[in-house]
């Protein structure tokens, strides 16, 4: 029986999500109408796709603009540099990127994606958490919040707001636009995750005004202020306290239990070896100062063979003995906002610390906010697209797919995202590359023959390799090659930024183009050079379609 790839859905692949931003990116005002070598939306599309495919870095991203994939999955006509893509994104202003959450989010309704993903009664789960992306003390922008210290130096950094819509039973998370934590104008002093917070739920009711959310927060918004903003939203809410924080409410809850209000309840998990308890009273005051503003509390213990775990949440929603288990499960989801969002970015392949460019203006937030749509596009994909999910799962790790991903992008002539998901699925043929070159008049030429020839540059030798046990490859014999100029290889490399670059880019390129391959993963790189006449054609994989 052969295995077939599974089906996509038409609006939710990634492919038409990609013609959609595209869209959108086209419709973005541009201020600089006379220069038009690189449109505003080529521009806003390159940083999606280097966020899209993770690469590593904007030089690395650079270093491979011009291939022809960018334009046949992306719609990218031309490929900015590092240098000019950083030009053109630093003054675009962040807010002209919300239409784009909203376009995918809409997507997602329309195909009903999201019903699966309603937490009680209809309502969505939102977790509200702020992160930092940048540090430094030197780098820095009119965006920048800052901290002086007692020895005088200054330290500039950037955070923001992160939003997501998750559940107590789904692995993915939907995020919404993050709210950037910067330095407003007008004011001195730094901007808080308070004030974003205020903002974004202005923002988020003009997104979203039909919608019923139920706030999850850490303990530092279990404020009288905030409870009243997220009232004024029409959100519900379910905030964590503590009682080193929060003193007052916890006598109140005492003294409610020694009146016989409080209620005690157990639900006991035989499969998992657990006892659920639970102690929960409705309408106490949070706070002393603010006795008008009344909450239910609810506290929790996962009582465990090893441990104990407590936790214990302020709510609006009455609390009772059906719908506490539930709301018990909607406070600890909030470590989803970082498990699978923050920390996902970090450390499986997003490089979210990683500074792409910062800018004078806005670049640092842009580019931030793109790689957070990208994560977006990427958990539609894992909630939406069976085929992605299969990949996944025969690859076993997300940083190994992104590295599969981006060596089959830049290796082979693909015309969708959907046929290189299939070829990862299926497997595919690795060819000999075909050299454009006429190598007739060439002798064969082994490795160790360019340790000692003279005709290279000194500079150039000490980079080869000193071991004594080098063996010889005669490239005539390389199942991967054939006789090539290595001079000409050494010149393609003379319109690299630095020596430094040029020199290791020469042995990088004689090696992975020429040696055998000593991983299944590795794949023949890229041309040798796209301007002096050596390298080699780039073939559509070859899907290999296995039967049981």
């Amino acid at each position: 029986m052969a295995i077939m790839v599974p089906k996509g859905r038409k609006y939710l692949c990634a492919d038409a999500l990609f013609r959609l931003l595209r869209e959108h990116f086209a419709t973005i005002a541009d201020d600089r109408v006379d220069e038009v070598e690189i449109p505003l939306s080529d521009a806003l599309m390159s940083a999606f796709a280097m966020f899209s495919l993770k690469a590593p870095s904007l030089l690395a991203f650079d270093k491979q603009r011009a291939e022809g994939n960018l334009k046949t999955i992306y719609g990218i006509a031309h490929t900015p540099c590092d240098t000019r893509m950083r030009e053109r994104l630093d003054p675009v202003s962040p807010e002209s990127l919300r239409p784009s959450f909203t376009l995918v989010f809409r997507q997602l309704q329309r195909g009903k994606a999201l019903e699966p993903m309603a937490f009680l009664d209809g309502h969505y789960l939102l977790a509200l958490d702020g992160t930092g992306y940048f540090s430094s003390q030197t780098i820095h922008c009119a965006s920048c919040l800052h901290k002086v210290h007692r020895n005088g130096s200054i330290t500039y950094y950037h955070q923001m707001l992160g939003a997501a819509i998750i559940h107590p039973d789904c692995r993915e998370v939907i995020p919404l636009m993050p709210e950037p934590i910067v330095q407003q104008d007008g004011t001195d002093k730094n901007d808080c995750e308070r004030n974003a917070a205020k903002r974004f739920l202005v923002k988020l009711r003009q997104d979203h005004p039909h919608l019923k959310f139920i706030v999850t927060e850490d303990s530092l918004s279990s404020n009288a202020p905030h409870i009243e903003t997220l009232h004024d939203h029409g959100c519900h809410y379910i905030l964590g306290v503590k009682k080193g924080d929060h003193a007052y409410l916890f006598t109140q809850v005492q003294a409610a239990e020694e009146a016989g209000r409080v209620t005690s309840y157990e639900r006991h998990d035989r499969a998992a070896g657990v006892i659920h308890r639970f102690r929960f009273v409705n309408d106490v005051p949070l706070n002393a100062s603010r006795a008008d503003v009344r909450v239910n509390f609810m506290e929790y213990w996962e009582i465990g063979p090893d441990q104990v775990q407590h936790f214990s949440w302020v709510t609006d929603l009455r609390v009772n003995k059906r719908n506490v288990y539930t709301l018990m499960r909607g406070g600890r989801a909030r470590w989803k906002i970082e498990n699978e969002t923050f920390n996902t970015l970090k450390n499986q392949g997003d490089n979210f610390e990683h500074n792409y460019g910062h800018g004078e203006q806005h670049l640092s937030v842009v580019f931030a906010t793109i790689m957070m749509l990208a994560f977006l596009v990427d958990q539609t994909q894992q909630l939406c697209c069976a085929l992605f999910r299969a990949v996944w799962a025969k690859l076993g790790s997300k940083r190994l797919l992104w590295e599969r991903l981006r060596a089959l992008f830049y290796d082979y002539r693909l015309e969708s995202m959907r046929e290189l998901f299939e070829a990862l699925f299926y497997g595919y043929e690795t060819h000999r590359p075909i050299l454009i070159t006429d190598s007739s008049s060439i002798p064969p030429v082994s490795l160790t023959s360019l340790l000692v020839n003279p005709a290279i540059p000194t500079r150039h030798r000490r980079r080869l390799p000193r071991s004594r046990h080098v063996p010889v490859f005669n490239l005539t014999s390389c199942p991967f090659a054939s006789p090539f100029d290595w001079r000409q290889v050494i010149d393609s490399t003379k319109s690299t930024k630095s020596s430094k670059a040029s020199r290791s880019g020469i042995w990088y390129k004689i090696g992975t183009n020429f040696l055998p391959r000593v991983r299944e993963s590795t794949i023949a790189p890229r041309l040798v050079s796209q301007s002096s006449g050596v390298g080699r054609i780039k073939h559509s994989p070859l899907h290999l379609q296995p039967t049981c």
